[in-house]
């Protein structure tokens, strides 16, 4: 399981990154972990995350799907916003 893990953040986060001190590993590693509860669709729970998320529901025609950043841009979230 740790394995699977560690693999995970060097794909999704540290092979993508330069890393120049240890103040901004930890930043961003926090930010990951917090991505990785909070947004990221995990198969082995049926797409939901460990926390549980609210899916966002097109409410009309004329809505628009924004991006979210997450991750220092490295990640997003999609929510149906409705347009301006």
């Amino acid at each position: 399981m740790a394995e699977r893990w560690v693999g995970s953040v060097r794909r999704e986060l540290l092979d993508h990154v330069v890393i120049f001190n240890q103040l901004q590993l930890h930043r961003l590693l926090t930010e990951y972990v917090r991505y990785y509860h909070e947004n990221r669709c995990h198969l082995t729970l049926e797409k939901d995350t460990p926390n549980g998320r609210v899916v966002s529901i097109k409410t009309s025609a004329d809505a628009q799907g924004i991006a979210l950043p997450r991750v220092g841009g490295l990640q997003h979230r999609y929510e149906w916003r409705q347009a301006a």
